[in-house]
C-alpha cells in the first residue's frame, strides 16, 4: 500500500494551480457583492483584501519550507500550535471549499445551459474533473494550465472591450461614502478575499511538489502578485465604466463591461471565459481538498480510509471520491451559490492558525519579519468579524458541528 506521495509538481505547475483557484473563484463571481458594500471605495477593499492575501501568502510559504506534506495549515497548525488549532484550520478548509465547489459547479452550469439542465451538468461537471484528478496530479496541472490559458485571454478581451467604452468614468472613484461606511469598506474586503484565496491549493499540495523548500515560497508569492495583476484591471474598469451602483446590482458584471464597449460578439466570449474560470477553481479545489482530507485523515481527524493513496498514481483517491459525492449531493439538492461569504469565513479562520504558526518559527525557518504574521492574523480577524452576519452565523454553527464531533472522537480514543 503506497503511503507517500510522488513529488512531480514543478514551479510552472503550482503556480498554475494557484492561480487556477483564485481566477475562477473570483473575478467571474464576487465584485457585485463586494461594490454593494464599498461603493466607488472598491479598489481599497480590493487593496486591502491583497494586503491580508499577500502576509498569509508569506506566512503560508515560511511554513511550507518547513513543512513540504500534504494538508496546508491542518498540518501546520498541529505541529506549532496543537492538535485542536490544527484540526480547527482543517475543518473550516475542507467545509468552506466543498460548499465554494459546490458553488463553482453551479455557476459553471449557469453559464452553459438553461435553468433546467444546471444541476445536472454541475453534478457531471464534478465527475468528470474528478475523473481528471484521479489520473494523477500531473492531469491535474496540465487541465488547469489549459483552463487558465483560456480564462487570461478571455479577460484580456474583457478589457480591451471595456477601454473603448465612452461611459469610463475616472471620477467615479472615491467619489461618495461607501454604502456601509468603513465597516462597508472592510467587509467588502473580507468578501473580495474569497477571490485570493487559491493559493493555499499550493500548500495543500506539498507533498507533490519537486524541491518544495524553494519551489512551494516561489509559487505561492508568484501566484498572488498575478492573480492582482489579473484582477486589478477588470475591477477599475468594472466600477468606471458601470458605475458602483449596477455593479452592485449586476450578476455578470464582466458580461455587462464587455457589452459597454459594444463589441456584441464579446458576450459568448465571456460565457466561454467564465466556464473555464469556474472549472479550473473547481479542479484545483477538489485536488486541494482531498489532500487536506488526507492529512486529516493520517491522524484520525477524518475516517482513516480517507488516507489511503492510489499505488499507481499516489494521489488520494478515496478521498477525490468522497468529495465528488458530496459535492454532487449538495448541487443536486441544495442553492450553494451564495456561499462567498461562509467560504471567507472558513478560509480566513484557516489563514489566521496560519499566521499564528508563522509566528512561533524561529531560526532559519524564519524568512520574514514576525510583524509579517502578526498582522495578517490581526486582519484575518478583522474581516472575520465584518463579514455578513448569516455567513458568520453559518460559520459558526458548522464549526461548532466539527468541535463536537472530534471531541466525541478524542474521548471514545
Amino acid at each position: 500500500m503506497t503511503t507517500t506521495m510522488q513529488r512531480r509538481l514543478g514551479l510552472g505547475d503550482a503556480v498554475a494551480i494557484g492561480l487556477g483557484s483564485m481566477i475562477g473563484a473570483g473575478v467571474f463571481v464576487v465584485f457585485a457583492p463586494a461594490a454593494a458594500a464599498a461603493g466607488s471605495w472598491l479598489p481599497l477593499s480590493l487593496l486591502i483584501a491583497g494586503a491580508v492575501a499577500l502576509c498569509n501568502a508569506l506566512s503560508s510559504a515560511q511554513l511550507a519550507a518547513q513543512y513540504p506534506v500534504a494538508g496546508g495549515s491542518y498540518v501546520y497548525g498541529r505541529e506549532r500550535l496543537g492538535p485542536w488549532p490544527g484540526f480547527l484550520a482543517g475543518w473550516c478548509f475542507v467545509t468552506g471549499k466543498t460548499a465554494s465547489c459546490a458553488a463553482m459547479a453551479m455557476t459553471f452550469a449557469a453559464y452553459t445551459v438553461d435553468a433546467s439542465w444546471q444541476r445536472p451538468v454541475a453534478a457531471l461537471a464534478v465527475i468528470v474533473l474528478v475523473s481528471v484528478n484521479c489520473l494523477g496530479v500531473t492531469r491535474t496541472a496540465a487541465a488547469t494550465k489549459l483552463l487558465v490559458g483560456v480564462v487570461l485571454a478571455v479577460l484580456a478581451v474583457v478589457v480591451v472591450a471595456g477601454a473603448l467604452s465612452d461611459r469610463a468614468r475616472t471620477a467615479a472613484l472615491f467619489a461618495s461614502a461607501p454604502p456601509g461606511g468603513a465597516y462597508g469598506v472592510l467587509q467588502a474586503g473580507g468578501l473580495l478575499f474569497f477571490a485570493f484565496a487559491g493559493y493555499a491549493r499550493i500548500a495543500t499540495m506539498g507533498e507533490e511538489v519537486r524541491d518544495p523548500a524553494r519551489t512551494i515560497p516561489r509559487a505561492i508569492v508568484t501566484a498572488l502578485l498575478g492573480a492582482l495583476l489579473v484582477y486589478g484591471g477588470p475591477a477599475l474598469l468594472a466600477l468606471t465604466v458601470l458605475g458602483p451602483d449596477a455593479l452592485a446590482r449586476t450578476t455578470t458584471p464582466l458580461a455587462d463591461l464587455a457589452a459597454a464597449g459594444g463589441l456584441t460578439w464579446t458576450t459568448p466570449v465571456v460565457r466561454v471565459g467564465a466556464a473555464a474560470a469556474t472549472l479550473g477553481a473547481l479542479l484545483a479545489g477538489v485536488a486541494g481538498i482531498a489532500r487536506t482530507s488526507l492529512a486529516m485523515a493520517r491522524t484520525a481527524d477524518l475516517p482513516r480510509a480517507l488516507a489511503v493513496l492510489d499505488d499507481r498514481h499516489g494521489i488520494p483517491r478515496r478521498a477525490e471520491i468522497a468529495l465528488a459525492l458530496v459535492v454532487v449531493v449538495l448541487v443536486l439538492t441544495v442553492d450553494v451559490r451564495g456561499v462567498v461569504g461562509f467560504s471567507s469565513f472558513g478560509v480566513l479562520l484557516y489563514y489566521l492558525v496560519a499566521n499564528l504558526s508563522a509566528v512561533t518559527q524561529t531560526g532559519e525557518h524564519r524568512r520574514y519579519p514576525r510583524a509579517v504574521p502578526v498582522t495578517g492574523a490581526v486582519l484575518c480577524t478583522v474581516l472575520v468579524v465584518t463579514l455578513p452576519a448569516g455567513s458568520v452565523g453559518v460559520g459558526i454553527l458548522v464549526l461548532v458541528v466539527g468541535i463536537a464531533c472530534r471531541a466525541v472522537r478524542v474521548r471514545a480514543r
